[in-house]
Parts: C-alpha cells; structure tokens; sequence
C-alpha cells in the first residue's frame, strides 16, 4: 500500500478511536472559547474534506466548496465512527497508479474560488495534513474540557519540533 494512504488511513483510524472514547455530549460540547466549536464539528469537516476528493475520483473533478455538511457527524459518536470507517474503506481500495490520477480541484482561498490541477495523491496528502491540523484544534477543545488523549502525537504534525519536558 502507497504511503499516502497509509497516512490517511493512520491518521483516519486516530478518530475512530476518539469517537470510541467521547460522549455524544463531548462530541457536540460548543462551550469552549473563542470560536465554540464542538468535536464533531472538527470530525465532520475531516470527512467532508476527504468525501470531496473521494467523490470527486470518477469525474476528476473536486469541488472542496461543495461539502456536505452531514451535522450527525457532530452529534453521534456512532454515526460519525461509522463514516470514518467508510472513508477508510475507500481509501484502502486505492492504489498507487490510481494517486497519479490528474484531478482538477476547486477550492476558495480566501479572495475566490479557483482551480487547480493535482494528482490525486497530492489532493490525498493535503487531506491528511488538513486532518492533522484540525486534529491540534480538536486537542485544544479536549484540553478545555479535561479530557485525556491517550496518543501523545495526536494533533501534531510529524515535522513539528516538541519541547523536551523537564520535570528535575
């Protein structure tokens, strides 16, 4: 299997076992400053991000502008587990000449929408930082609210320098 979606997948299955450990009211709780924004929201927006380009595939067309949206995501720990096993479902049946795929990719960087062209592994591996980086705002919520995270990498990015702690 390609590393870039062996990556996703690694990265994917870090949900699956939060959404193990939260509550549905963990998983909604919008009670952290500064921007409110619960869990599942977080979760959801992974899988929309991953859900485009997956969808996307077939036409080699992805609309990043278009997502779905699903708000069961950020309500039902089950629901949501449910659908990050369907994405990494369709990422397993990738394989490598499929990432060389061109794509065209339709996002808004902040001033208008614009197309470019990707593979489908670059469009890949842009998702797994992407869920990388929603993962540390994630690791914030659940600092706030005192919940503990077993995985200690989850939410950094691997080439992120960590502080040595020194607790002499």
């Amino acid at each position: 299997m390609n590393i870039i979606i062996q990556s996703s997948i690694h990265t994917l299955n870090k949900s699956k076992l939060l959404l193990t450990r939260l509550s549905n009211e963990e998983l909604r709780n919008i009670s952290v400053p500064p921007y409110y924004s619960c869990i599942g929201s977080h979760i959801r927006h992974v899988l929309d991000f991953y859900d485009c380009i997956l969808s996307g595939i077939k036409s080699a067309h992805v609309d990043l502008t278009n997502r779905e949206r699903d708000i069961r995501l950020h309500e039902d720990c089950q629901y949501a587990h449910t659908n990050v096993i369907r994405v990494i479902d369709q990422l397993d049946l990738l394989n490598t000449e499929d990432l060389k795929r061109s794509l065209i990719v339709l996002d808004d960087l902040g001033i208008g929408k614009v197309e470019i062209e990707y593979s489908l592994g670059a469009a890949l591996a842009q998702a797994n930082s992407h869920a990388i980086h929603h993962y540390a705002i994630i690791n914030y919520i659940l600092d706030r609210l005192d919940i503990s995270v077993e995985d200690e990498t989850f939410g950094y990015n691997p080439t992120t320098p960590r502080p040595e702690i020194n607790l002499i």
